[in-house]
């Protein structure tokens, strides 16, 4: 018990992701972009979202809000850094529909409200509203298991359980 207390901090290197959106869980294959689908940026899955809000899938801290508020990078205390993209080609429609409630360098637990955005504006101007959550250092990951699929809930469902290499 001593040694709990004051014995020497063992790191965490277990990470469990949460969904960021409420929407049907996909495989990265399924989403109709090969950037995503052929895992170039990583490993990861996707959501199809029925509402416009993102919440952080993680405890981390931002360390990338696009400009354009369609896409946000998250990074874990154990080094694990996830990309969730909302939509494909979204970045052409230049911020409109999406607004930001946090800013890089804030901090962040699982279920915090990070992006809105309006899903009807998305559906109509974009390609897709397919919204990857990648680990876009994945060469850091040790094994990675998908816990859920069907429908998600966002700040609820869990997702994946990730391990990280050391």
């Amino acid at each position: 018990m001593f040694k709990k207390l004051f014995g020497k901090k063992e790191q965490n290197n277990e990470e469990l992701l949460v969904a960021p959106l409420t929407g049907k869980i996909l495989d990265l294959e399924e989403v109709p972009d090969p950037v995503f689908s052929q895992k170039m940026m990583g490993e990861g899955l996707a959501i199809e979202p029925t509402s416009g809000e993102v919440v952080s899938p993680v405890k981390g801290e931002i360390v990338q809000l696009f400009p354009t508020k369609h896409a946000i990078g998250i990074k874990t205390d154990s080094g694990l850094e996830i990309l969730v993209h909302i939509g494909l080609e979204t970045v052409s429609m230049n911020g409109e529909g999406f607004e930001g409630h946090v800013e890089v360098g804030n901090k962040v637990k699982p279920g915090d409200k990070l992006i809105t955005f309006d899903l009807d504006l998305v559906k109509e101007k974009a390609k897709s509203i397919v919204t990857p959550i990648i680990i876009t250092n994945s060469d850091v990951v040790e094994q990675m298991d998908k816990l859920n699929s069907g429908e998600a809930t966002k700040g609820e469902t869990e997702l994946l359980q990730v391990k990280v290499n050391q």
